[in-house]
């Protein structure tokens, strides 16, 4: 991830900004500066998804994050809500968004998805993903809803730049007009 290695073999020089290389693009190359070649496979670690609420809707929103080819983490302080038995499949993190995020890290592999409908996790949550580098914030709410999130986030001093990456509603267009 990021910028770390693991594993036996130590690369140097050349081959070691080949592989940073095909980390960032994706691509498989052979590098040729050695004595022999080595074939570079970047191996990208599995997308995530980081749920914060365990509602109703994220017990629908779990298996199908799966499905896509998610891990999923499910995050809520709510010991009723974040009981084991009502996500049974699925690691759940039962801390508040600000103890939770940091410590699983939103690199540009993770998808944050605030589901609660309560304005302190969410907003806590939301906060955290705009100023990272998780790929998709989204947010569930009606239009007014998230009106009144975004409001608070930028008397919160979030730029209209940094809300302006946050899906809401998040979900389907069904066109509905509530």
């Amino acid at each position: 991830r990021a910028d770390e290695m693991t594993g036996p073999l130590a690369l140097a020089g050349v081959a070691l900004a080949e592989a940073r290389a095909a980390a960032l693009d994706g691509n498989c190359r052979v590098e040729r500066s050695g004595e022999e070649p080595l074939f570079i496979q970047p191996v990208p670690p599995p997308l995530r998804m980081l749920i914060v609420g365990a509602v109703r809707i994220a017990q629908t929103l779990a298996p199908i994050a799966v499905e896509a080819g998610f891990e999923v983490t499910v995050i809520d302080p709510r010991r009723a809500f974040a009981a084991p038995e009502r996500f049974p499949a699925f690691a759940v993190v039962r801390e508040w968004p600000d103890k939770a995020l940091p410590t699983l890290g939103l690199d540009p592999g993770t998808a944050v998805v605030a589901l609660t409908h309560d304005a302190k996790p969410d907003d806590m949550a939301l906060g955290l993903a705009l100023r990272s580098d998780a790929f998709y914030v989204g947010a569930l709410g009606s239009r007014k809803n998230h009106a009144k999130r975004a409001q608070r986030l930028k008397e919160a001093g979030y730029t209209e730049a940094e809300l302006a990456r946050i899906r809401a509603p998040v979900g389907l267009d069904i066109g509905a007009r509530t």
